[in-house]
């Protein structure tokens, strides 16, 4: 299946050139919970360990799912054509400690933490959810964006490297820094129009895929999907 057809709607003209993949990224909330912990758990164990930075169980990552506060982090998300959430972006925030205190005077730094279903790689969306989670921290007053990852992570690495991110090394394991500069008329028109398309591009999938389930109900009648 390719990028086109992986996330074929309407708007791919509003997203990017006609050619490239159309990659609308959401604000995921509390009725995208169980689409979540679903994504997670699908995640293959190295993948488990890459995203997480040590092995974790069906049960470790449920109390995850579980412990994340809609209303002080903010987490991006992906879905596909047949509506099936295949990235997952978590910026989480948390208040300046003795080890970040060098990088940043403000009162908060970001951590920031991706996975991207197999099915849905070569995209660029992680890319895209780090780009979103760098507007999201300069909207929120917020200048230090974070990265932790195993130094294995192939992936988080070229990202933070392609964003320009001061990385370091040690023990295994990889720090990554990206400061941010203020927040301006242009981010902020930004992310409220991204936001706006990836609402609109979710609804659309949603309806689809309800309209699909309805469908599938029917004597004789099935979806495509």
């Amino acid at each position: 299946m390719t990028g086109l057809n992986f996330f074929r709607n309407p708007l791919r003209g509003l997203f990017g050139g006609k050619d490239r993949p159309t990659v609308p990224v959401k604000e995921l909330r509390e009725r995208d919970r169980r689409r979540m912990l679903k994504h997670f758990l699908t995640l293959e164990p190295r993948d488990r360990l890459l995203r997480f930075g040590s092995p974790v169980n069906d049960e470790q990552i449920t109390r995850y799912v579980s412990s994340i506060d809609f209303d002080r982090d903010l987490v991006f998300g992906v879905y596909n054509r047949v509506f099936k959430l295949v990235a997952v972006g978590h910026l989480a925030f948390a208040d300046r400690d003795a080890d970040k205190h060098k990088v940043t005077e403000k009162d908060q730094v970001a951590e920031f933490g991706v996975s991207v279903s197999k099915s849905a790689r070569g995209l660029g969306i992680g890319s895209k959810l780090f780009e979103r989670a760098n507007i999201a921290c300069r909207n929120n007053d917020v200048d230090t964006l974070y990265m932790h990852c195993l130094s294995s992570n192939a992936t988080m690495i070229h990202i933070a490297k392609k964003a320009g991110m001061e990385i370091h090394r040690d023990y295994g394991e990889a720090d990554a820094y990206l400061k941010l500069g203020p927040a301006d008329p242009v981010s902020v028109l930004q992310e409220a129009m991204e936001e706006q398309l990836a609402s609109l591009d979710y609804a659309l999938k949603a309806n689809v895929r309800a309209a699909s389930k309805l469908l599938d109900k029917i004597p004789g009648v099935k979806s495509d999907d």
